[in-house]
């Protein structure tokens, strides 16, 4: 069979029933295969839009996005989707035409070294030179992208090969999955060394990451902890990962972190991190200065010997944090280890409940924040959030107390503005009974605008939440805090009303709120409604993020604000 044929046969073994992309010549003919396969092919406003698309397919549900595009600026189209995925160890699959393997190194049309460029910022780049092992080459890479420390995956395809004739073989895909199972466990040994630092705390502390941010980490933590009861903070990857309604939950650590998440971390005595990078927004507050041992797992072997360098842990391990866990829940309960440490949870409940979040409530304008409170109120276990990148996305990750793993997806180490929207239409394919909702602000809001459009004319039931400051909010409170208030290129010129332009593209609900009275009914409303919907709420260009601890600041230092204070 032809290469294209070959290609379309490995994604329909690999139980790949969607693709994200946008077509082209140099793709062309995997494109004519697709539409005559079983995979439905989701035709985004961009390449970027579709890599992200692809990848918030992998963030929501169990298997690995793919992306298909053509050549030149096609697959360059999705560097930034692919960098971000790299950052935030998401699976992904990207499949780009290439010209023909003869004009390989010219100025060929459309043309453009894809290893070279895609290198740095991906887990892996192939560059296809034989028909003979395209089928190897496809089904390494869709279990190269989700195992070990997930990341995506590149192919670069030369035209020729797509139209060339090959073998395929088929029937292997068990073959290749085997190949990249290597799951590790913990001795009796490890096990006991583990419990021997834990016995001699009375402060500890979970520091819960994107590593567990699965059904089977999810599942190993709670599990772990139902005998324990240790306090817990969570990075931004890994909101849902436990219940964040429970009293010891105290959600979010780090520089936009909860109140009672970034005091809690200043006692501890000792730190069981699980599945973390120790970002810079967390560890640099900390400096470690405090008087605690560290326990650490992660299955990322450059992260482990950096740890091991810098911050000297008693114990470490490098593997799945989900099959460690369950090795030391097993071997406690073989062994019925348990730890007395009844006043510090009650003295991480009590913070919990003195010090809420808070906002301004006696203004006219309406804050962002309140209309995360008011839609945390209406959550339900069905939905699933995609944000955008700013203001609006870190309040989302303070308010929004989630219940489940892989139902808060957004950028953590990257950053991306422009995530939002592509993301939630990978996200409604992958969990198409979830009710999807997009938190987004004006300025990350415009950064993929176009997929108002593919939401509107593909009819997803998707819900987007639209937070207009009418600024660049996170950087315009930076700006009043290190540069005199100058807001040299943070503030719209011109009011725009987004929700005209949601009906436009065939949305059925699309709704703009100016006053506080308005937003309840209003809100309501968009829930209810079925497929797209858009709820635009103007809101306060002042609105300041707290709390905030500034770079080069400790916990200790943390701004409240003019409106959080202790209960």
């Amino acid at each position: 069979m032809r290469g294209a044929i070959c290609i379309v046969k490995c994604l329909e073994e690999l139980g790949v029933t969607h693709v994200f992309g946008y077509t082209g010549a140099a793709i062309l003919p995997v494109m004519d295969e697709l539409g005559t396969s079983s995979i439905k092919i989701v035709i985004s406003s961009n390449e970027q839009s579709a890599a992200f698309s692809a990848a918030g397919y992998s963030r929501a549900g169990d298997s690995v996005g793919v992306a298909i595009v053509t050549s030149g600026p096609a697959i360059t189209n999705t560097l930034t989707a692919v960098a971000d995925s790299y950052a935030d160890s998401v699976p992904l699959l990207v499949i780009a035409g290439q010209v023909p393997e003869h004009k390989l190194g010219t100025d060929s049309f459309q043309h453009i070294d894809v290893a070279s460029v895609f290198g740095p910022t991906a887990k892996h780049v192939v560059s296809v030179n034989s028909i003979g092992n395209l089928e190897s080459v496809i089904k390494d890479a869709y279990f190269l992208a989700r195992s070990g420390k997930p990341g995506p995956v590149i192919i670069d395809l030369p035209l020729n090969l797509q139209q060339t004739g090959s073998q395929y073989q088929g029937g292997n895909v068990k073959r290749f999955a085997n190949v990249y199972t290597n799951e590790c466990h913990l001795s009796k040994a490890q096990c006991q060394s583990f419990f021997d630092v834990l016995a001699s705390a009375r402060k500890p502390l979970l520091y819960l990451g994107g590593g567990l941010n699965t059904r089977e980490g999810s599942a190993a933590i709670r599990r772990f902890n139902a005998r324990f009861g240790i306090p817990s903070v969570n990075t931004l990857m890994a909101k849902g990962v436990v219940d964040e309604n429970a009293p010891t939950a105290l959600g979010l650590l780090g520089m936009f972190g909860t109140p009672s998440a970034n005091k809690i971390i200043q006692d501890n005595d000792f730190f069981f991190a699980i599945g973390v990078r120790w970002d810079d927004r967390v560890a640099e507050k900390v400096g470690f200065a405090i008087d605690a041992k560290i326990a650490y797992i992660d299955v990322n072997p450059r992260k482990m010997y950096q740890i091991r360098e810098e911050r000297q842990p008693e114990f470490t391990f490098m593997g799945d944090a989900a099959a460690a866990l369950d090795d030391l829940a097993a071997y406690a309960e073989e062994h019925d280890i348990r730890i007395d440490i009844g006043g510090w949870t009650e003295h991480a409940a009590k913070l919990k409940k003195s010090w809420p979040l808070d906002y301004r409530r006696d203004g006219d304008a309406i804050q962002q924040a309140e209309v995360l409170d008011l839609l945390n109120a209406r959550l339900t276990d069905d939905m699933i959030f995609t944000t955008g990148v700013g203001n609006h996305q870190l309040l989302a990750a303070q308010y929004l107390r989630m219940r489940h793993p892989r139902r808060f997806l957004t950028s953590g180490s990257f950053g991306t503005m422009g995530f939002g929207m592509p993301a939630a239409v990978g996200a409604c394919h992958a969990k198409p009974g979830a009710t999807v909702v997009v938190i987004d602000g004006d300025g990350s809001f415009r950064m993929n605008l176009g997929e108002i459009h593919t939401i509107g004319t593909l009819q997803l039931p998707i819900k987007i939440l639209l937070l207009n400051n009418h600024s660049d909010g996170m950087v315009r409170n930076l700006e009043d805090v290190a540069y005199g208030g100058r807001h040299s290129a943070t503030e719209r010129a011109r009011d725009v009303d987004f929700a005209a332009m949601a009906r436009l593209c065939h949305f059925p609900l699309a709704k703009r709120v100016t006053r506080r009275a308005d937003l309840p009914r209003n809100m309501d409303a968009w829930l209810a409604a079925n497929g797209p919907a858009m709820l635009e709420v103007v809101t306060d260009i002042n609105e300041v993020l707290y709390p905030v601890v500034r770079p080069g600041a400790s916990y200790a230092d943390m701004e409240l604000g003019p409106y959080i204070r202790e209960r």
